[in-house]
């Protein structure tokens, strides 16, 4: 299997430095794009616009991030190629979406460990990812 495009789903609370380590070890040796994909929940998005007095799309918003912006020099400092991705909506759903339009080879998320009484009641963006993706999910525990 050739792997031309990763996705690197990047949540809000998640540790990204790792996350991109992770995902470098695949995509250095195998010249795949990265795309840095962010999730942006509905009430979040539209606070983000107030503070950029304008529209914004949710990827240019995404750019606009500092933490996007040390990791997409990172990724320039490596060489590998990359793209910026953002979603509006429920954070899963926005992953698999990305993933889809993409065409990810394979996708990079973190999470953590919770119970099943905790992801019923708080939800859990991986799990959503790992049953709803169209391609081989990664699970990085934090």
């Amino acid at each position: 299997m050739a792997l031309d495009t990763i996705l690197v789903a990047l949540g809000q609370d998640d540790d990204h430095e790792s996350l991109l380590d992770t995902a470098l070890e695949t995509a250095g040796p195998s010249d795949a794009t990265v795309v840095l994909g962010v999730g942006h929940p509905e009430d979040d998005y539209e606070a983000a616009l107030d503070d950029f007095e304008g529209d914004a799309t949710p990827d240019e918003l995404a750019a606009r991030s500092a933490t996007i912006r040390s990791l997409t020099d990172r990724l320039a400092d490596a060489g590998i190629e990359y793209e910026i991705r953002g979603g509006v909506g429920d954070t899963g759903e926005t992953f698999v979406s990305i993933a889809d339009a993409v065409g990810a080879d394979l996708l990079y998320i973190h999470g953590q460990a919770r119970s099943p009484t905790g992801k019923a009641l708080f939800g859990d963006t991986a799990q959503s990812v790992l049953l709803n993706a169209t391609c081989p999910v990664t699970f990085v525990r934090q």
